[in-house]
């Protein structure tokens, strides 16, 4: 990220995203893991506690100077935000209610979005399964930067300005990449995200809606919970196209980082994943590690 330009080009590969195929493997070796699949029962209640302090907050912020209320938002309002597009993550693969219950999913999908302001959570779900079925497919994954921010984007400067601007390119490159017609839960969606953002401004002003809109901007761009949007699928070295991280922040984040297990099994709930066959992983990032130290100088070995 810090090169001026890393590479000129995407990295072209004929074959299968591997995921699949590594499922079938550990699946057969490993069939207890079909045990932690399943809708995760805690997951709902997560989720209505934070909306709940996400309204706390709107209430609260109403009467404060502007310092605070962009303080606050910042330093808290944008971590909450992010952490509901993850639990929005989640509920889209049906880990709130299971897959027999898949529209109580999409409706309380709409309730997580609440407090996030902007109208995300269906068209999210169509685009997100995309990504794991066609993993890096062209024309096809819209998580994947298109050629024109590959191209223009390659200073250090600019790479800045493009994660600042992070939440504005995941809205529009569906719609250069990849645009599908408009559903009726998207209607409604942005029905009900509309008129919940109407009301809030109706009884208590200005300040909450910034605090709530600028809480999502900022938390999905230039904060330190949205370094998972690069390091999931950043290709850091070639061959290896999804990373995972077991670090702290996955408190926040429903586990999102513990990615390479997520596509490997994303009937899994979050909070499951650190259950799934650890050493499996630990010994696919031994093999990242040994593979860097080969086309490396061999001073990190």
């Amino acid at each position: 990220m810090g090169n001026r330009v890393a590479r000129e080009d995407y990295e072209w590969v004929y074959t299968d995203q591997p995921h699949a195929d590594r499922r079938k493997d550990i699946l057969a070796k490993h069939p207890e893991i079909k045990s932690l699949m399943g809708p995760d029962r805690r997951l709902k209640w997560i989720v209505c506690t934070m909306v709940v302090i996400q309204f706390l907050a709107f209430y609260l912020v109403k009467d404060l100077d502007w310092k605070w209320v962009l303080f606050w938002t910042y330093s808290f309002g944008s971590c909450i935000n992010h952490s509901m597009t993850l639990a929005i993550h989640e509920i889209s693969h049906n880990t709130a209610f299971g897959n027999n219950k898949a529209t109580w999913n999409r409706y309380f999908a709409m309730f997580a979005n609440l407090p996030i302001g902007l109208p995300y959570s269906a068209s999210f779900k169509r685009y997100h399964l995309d990504h794991h079925r066609y993993l890096g497919g062209d024309g096809v994954d819209v998580d994947i930067p298109t050629e024109f921010e590959g191209w223009f984007f390659c200073t250090r400067f600019r790479k800045l300005i493009w994660i600042i601007l992070q939440p504005l390119f995941y809205a529009v490159r569906p719609l250069c990449i990849n645009p599908k017609p408009i559903s009726q839960l998207e209607v409604t969606n942005v029905v009900i995200q509309v008129a919940f953002d109407i009301l809030l401004y109706w009884m208590w002003g200005a300040k909450p809606v910034v605090y709530m809109l600028a809480g999502s901007m900022l938390g999905m761009g230039l904060h330190p919970i949205s370094g998972h949007f690069i390091a999931e699928h950043y290709m850091f070295l070639k061959g290896y196209e999804t990373y995972s991280y077991y670090g702290s922040l996955n408190l926040l984040t429903f586990n999102v980082g513990y990615h390479n297990e997520h596509h490997d099994f994303p009937s899994i709930p979050g909070r499951r994943l650190p259950l799934v066959s650890p050493e499996l992983y630990l010994m696919l990032s031994m093999a990242v590690f040994v593979n860097q130290c080969a086309v490396g100088d061999g001073q990190v070995c």
